[in-house]
C-alpha cells in the first residue's frame, strides 16, 4: 500500500481508507449496510493485512452507532490504526445539538471519543459549515482539543472555497490549527472539486480525503446504458441525499472506462478509483464496503497505474463545460508567454 502526506502535514495515511457508513445500520443511512461488531472486524483484519490502516467515520453514521462499531472493532491493536471522524451536523434535539461552536464540539468530540474507546482521534473534522459560528471560535475550541491531546489533526469537509479560506486566514492570524485535510466528494462523474477547491489545495497545502470515489455507487460496474438497474443497490434508498448527476453523464464516463477495463482487464471500480490517485491534491480516498468481496475488489485499484492515454480518455469522457467564473480564467490565462515582436 502506498502512504501519502495528508496536505502539508507530517502524518502519513494509506493511499485508501476504509469508510464505516456501512457499520450499525441504524436510520436513514441503514442502506448503506448493517455491519455489526464481528463483521467489521474482520473487514478490518483484511485492510491491516492490505496496509489500509485509515478508518473514517463520523458521529452522525447510524446515530453513533458506527463509531461504536468501529470502537469494538479496533480493541486491541488502537496502536495499528488510525481513526477519522467528524462533527457538526444534528445530533440531539436540543439547540446546541448542532454546529460548531465551542458547546457543541466539546460535547460532540467527547461522546466520540466514548463511543469509539479511545483517549484520542488522529484526524477530526468538522462534517460541514457553521455560518452562525464565528470562525475565531471554532478554531480556538479546535486548538484546545488539540492541545489536550483529544486530537491530532484537523479537516474539514463540504466547505466552499471561501470557507476554508476565511478559516486559514483566521488559523494563521491567531496562530490556531491549520486544516491540513478536506474531506471533499470527488470522482470521475462529479469533477466540481477541481474548479476551486483542488488549486486552493495546492496552494495552502490541504490534502483531499475523497468520500464516494465511485460517484454514490454509480461506477460499481452495475449500471450501464440500456440496461435494468441493479435490483441489489443502495441507490434507490440514498439517491435523494447523495451528489446527483445526470444519468446520461454516467453512461457516457462508463462506456469510456469499458473501453479502458477491455485494454486493462481491470473492473470499472478499480479504473475509476485508480484515476483518482493520479489527481493532484489526493492523499487518501475513502472506500466503501459492506462485504468482504467489495473490500477486495476495492483494493485491487492500488498497485498499478492507468497510462497517459487511458486518463486522456477518461478526462475527455468526464469533463464538463465549467461554470462562470472558471471557464473564463481557463480560456484567459492559459497562455503565459509574451506574443513575439
Amino acid at each position: 500500500m502506498e502512504y501519502r502526506r495528508l496536505g502539508r502535514s507530517g502524518l502519513m495515511v494509506p493511499a485508501l481508507s476504509l469508510g464505516t457508513g456501512t457499520f450499525g445500520g441504524v436510520g436513514r443511512l441503514a442502506a448503506w449496510g448493517t455491519t455489526d461488531a464481528t463483521e467489521a472486524r474482520r473487514l478490518l483484519d483484511i485492510c491491516l493485512e492490505a496496509g489500509v490502516s485509515m478508518f473514517d467515520t463520523a458521529d452522525v453514521y447510524s446515530l453513533g452507532e458506527s463509531e461504536r462499531v468501529l470502537g469494538e472493532a479496533i480493541k486491541g491493536r488502537r496502536d495499528k490504526v488510525l481513526i477519522s471522524t467528524k462533527a457538526t451536523f444534528r445530533f440531539g434535539d436540543g439547540p446546541n445539538d448542532i454546529g460548531s461552536s465551542r458547546q457543541h464540539l466539546l460535547a460532540a468530540i467527547d461522546a466520540s471519543l466514548s463511543r469509539l474507546g479511545t483517549d484520542y482521534v488522529d484526524l477530526f473534522q468538522l462534517h460541514g459549515f457553521d455560518a452562525f459560528t464565528p470562525p475565531e471560535e471554532v478554531l480556538s475550541t479546535l486548538d484546545v482539543l488539540v492541545r489536550a491531546g483529544k486530537i491530532r489533526y484537523v479537516g474539514v469537509s463540504n466547505f466552499s472555497g471561501w470557507h476554508l479560506m476565511k478559516s486559514l486566514g483566521v488559523a494563521d492570524k491567531h496562530g490556531f490549527p491549520r486544516y491540513v485535510a478536506n474531506q471533499t466528494y470527488y470522482s470521475l462523474i462529479g469533477r466540481d472539486y477541481e474548479w476551486e477547491l483542488m488549486p486552493l489545495g495546492v496552494d495552502q497545502g490541504l490534502g483531499a480525503v475523497v468520500w464516494s470515489p465511485l460517484g454514490w455507487g454509480r461506477l460499481t460496474g452495475k449500471i450501464r446504458r440500456g440496461q435494468p438497474k441493479p435490483e441489489v443497490s443502495r441507490l434507490p434508498k440514498t439517491a435523494d441525499f447523495g451528489p446527483p448527476v445526470p444519468d446520461e453523464h454516467v453512461y457516457r464516463v462508463v462506456d469510456a472506462i469499458d473501453e479502458v477495463a477491455k485494454e486493462t482487464g481491470k473492473s470499472v471500480s478499480q479504473i475509476a478509483l485508480n484515476w483518482l490517485l493520479q489527481r493532484p491534491t489526493v492523499s487518501t480516498l475513502i472506500i466503501g464496503a459492506r462485504n468482504e468481496t467489495q473490500l477486495r475488489e476495492n483494493l485491487g485499484s492500488v498497485g498499478w497505474s492507468l497510462t497517459k492515454d487511458q486518463i486522456a480518455k477518461l478526462d475527455a469522457a468526464s469533463t464538463v463545460t465549467l461554470p462562470y467564473p472558471y471557464w473564463h480564467q481557463r480560456t484567459t490565462f492559459t497562455d503565459r508567454n509574451p506574443p513575439a515582436v
